[in-house]
């Protein structure tokens, strides 16, 4: 004869009927809950707008070469900056600058030297916190790091000096921004450098794919300093050859 399987319940001193099953109470080393509001808190805001370049690294398309452009705009900032604020007057773009000894001053190269160390140093730690927080790698979204290696491979493949072909500072208003005093950012110049730096970003020949290996922020960064190291040269090449 069948038995009726009986619940394995017992009963509470309060009348109602506990169940003794453990399957479904959470085991006691759970972590608890965080509410959604502590979760939104605790999320690095400032460190995601910087490391995406201003949201760039959200765009679903190529946002690494969106990141790219965000370089390409940077190293134009000093020339468009100085301008807007009447700091270059005329063709003269060399200051002086008494605490230096009387000596000469380029302000362009100094703001993109500050501009390349600014945004290396940043670049690491927003990295690194992103990285964390969207628990990956090196993630899709995150773009300051072709943001500093596209702004390096102009900054070292132009401001390396063709004495041969030095730019006129004649004309220099017309072009889109200056590395140095003699080496004005032609548009031939960031057509090339941005396929340079793309090629080699996405080659990573030695040592930038094992650069990737480093930990945190670094490895993010340090391989796309590395292809816009190969980005100047190619560049540097280029305007050797006549460009």
């Amino acid at each position: 004869m069948n038995r009726r399987r009986r619940n394995p319940s017992v009963a509470g001193r309060d009348g109602m009927r506990m169940s003794t099953r453990t399957e479904a109470s959470p085991p006691d080393d759970a972590a608890p809950a965080v509410p959604a509001t502590a979760q939104a808190a605790r999320k690095p805001r400032f460190a995601l707008l910087l490391a995406t370049a201003g949201g760039l690294g959200y765009i679903p398309v190529a946002p690494g070469t969106w990141g790219s452009f965000a370089g390409i705009l940077l190293a134009m900032l000093p020339w468009w900056a100085l301008f807007a604020v009447g700091a270059v007057s005329g063709n003269k773009t060399i200051f002086d600058v008494s605490f230096l000894g009387g000596g000469k001053f380029d302000p362009f190269l100094g703001a993109q030297i500050f501009l390349a160390a600014a945004t290396a140093i940043a670049g690491v730690w927003v990295a690194g916190r992103a990285s964390r927080h969207w628990r990956q790698k090196d993630p899709q979204r995150v773009v300051v790091d072709e943001v500093s290696g596209q702004h390096l491979a102009l900054l070292l493949g132009c401001a390396a000096p063709i004495w041969w072909r030095a730019a006129s500072p004649a004309w220099i208003g017309l072009t889109p921004g200056l590395i140095t005093d003699n080496t004005p950012l032609r548009w031939q110049y960031l057509l090339l450098g941005l396929i340079l730096f793309r090629v080699f970003d996405i080659w990573k020949p030695f040592p930038a794919r094992q650069a990737e290996s480093l930990p945190g922020g670094w490895g993010i960064m340090a391989d796309d300093w590395i292809a816009g190291i190969y980005a100047a040269i190619g560049l540097w090449v280029a305007r050797a050859a006549g460009l």
